[in-house]
């Protein structure tokens, strides 16, 4: 398999010894490139996305979807990237301006740091510490207090319904989503994203142990829940609450929260395609060699990106075949449901781990 991090020290040795640009310069012009690369996959990422969206929604209704601009619509999502930023931007009278424009950014920020942790190829770690998992769940939930500061400062109550509503899903849902990342780190021994890719080289998670698969069904729909999807959407019940928290919200304020929606979508499918079903590893089947070379010529990113959106399109189809929950079966869900599971399936993991019980 293609390893880039060939490429990676090729660079830094061109910045370095064929240019002589010392440590400062070299670190800031690696930096600088970096998140120009991330904010550009960010960008066209959505942007798949929202297209896809739209006509995955219309197949499972019997429609074609967006189909004027351009050819089979595919210019639609640049006509209303657009339309929000020619968009006036106004401010809610008596709104508490410093968090009202705060809000969006948390959101923002918290939706482009969780993506910087997906592994994309071999040495293609943008971010990848040796805590990883727990950077990832903690810098995620600096989301919940975009929604709620969106809310809270739009001096509308509908917004402050819809944020309460969605602060009290997410932070209910991030213990299930937590758990389920312990287990896994329970298995493979390590939190570092790219040691528990390499762990799953001959094998990935799900098929190895029970416990795992059991895992991986909770990871998404606890997953579903924490990025607002449907079934779990009730913190922007159209039919309840207009727009939800980003009511009041116009131009790219409320283009942020739209980016955040499919992005985070993305996230939580690219982490769970990370951690169960082998990230950027190929598929291997024990005893079939020549197979399993086959399958090594394709290229990691190849492998992940196709995982990924598999599970995009999964969570599309669960969005749009089941109807809106109510607040109280959301949370009976996972506090009945959901988490019991998840710590059932914890101390599962934890006696096959000890017991070096696996397939």
């Amino acid at each position: 398999m293609y390893d880039f991090s060939k490429v990676t020290i090729w660079f830094d040795e061109l910045l370095r010894q064929t240019l002589g640009l010392g440590d400062f310069l070299t670190v800031l012009i690696e930096c600088v490139l970096v998140g120009l690369l991330i904010i550009v996959a960010y960008a066209l990422l959505a942007i798949v996305l929202i297209f896809m969206e739209r006509k995955v929604c219309a197949y499972f209704q019997c429609r074609l979807g967006p189909m004027r601009v351009g050819p089979w619509g595919v210019f639609q999502v640049f006509a209303d990237v657009l339309k929000m930023l020619i968009k006036e931007i106004f401010v809610v009278d008596k709104a508490d301006k410093l968090l009202y424009y705060l809000a969006p950014l948390l959101v923002i920020i918290a939706s482009v740091g969780t993506f910087s942790f997906l592994p994309w190829n071999k040495g293609a770690e943008i971010l990848d510490f040796n805590v990883g998992i727990f950077l990832v769940t903690a810098v995620s939930s600096i989301g919940v207090l975009g929604i709620f500061l969106a809310g809270w400062s739009s001096n509308n109550k509908y917004s402050v319904v819809s944020a309460m509503r969605g602060a009290v899903q997410m932070i209910s849902y991030e213990m299930s989503l937590g758990l389920c990342l312990i287990t896994a780190v329970v298995m493979t021994g390590t939190m570092k994203i790219s040691g528990i890719v390499e762990y799953q080289q001959s094998s990935w998670l799900i098929f190895k142990q029970i416990p795992a698969l059991i895992d991986f069904v909770v990871f998404l729909i606890a997953g579903n829940a924490e990025a607002n999807r449907g079934p779990f959407d009730l913190a922007e019940a159209e039919s309840e609450l207009t727009a939800g928290y980003h009511t009041e919200y116009s131009g790219m304020g409320f283009g942020f929260y739209y980016l955040a929606e499919y992005l985070n979508l993305f996230v939580v499918s690219g982490i769970a395609t990370t951690v169960f079903l082998g990230g950027w590893m190929p598929l291997h089947i024990c005893g079939l060699d020549a197979f399993n070379q086959v399958m090594d010529f394709i290229p990691g990113i190849v492998w992940f990106l196709g995982k990924t959106f598999v599970v995009v399109f999964l969570l599309m189809w669960i969005k749009w075949t089941y109807p809106r929950l109510r607040v109280d079966q959301i949370l009976a869900l996972e506090w009945k449901y959901l988490m019991p599971l998840a710590l059932l399936n914890l101390v599962l993991m934890t006696l096959c781990v000890a017991f070096k019980f696996h397939f």
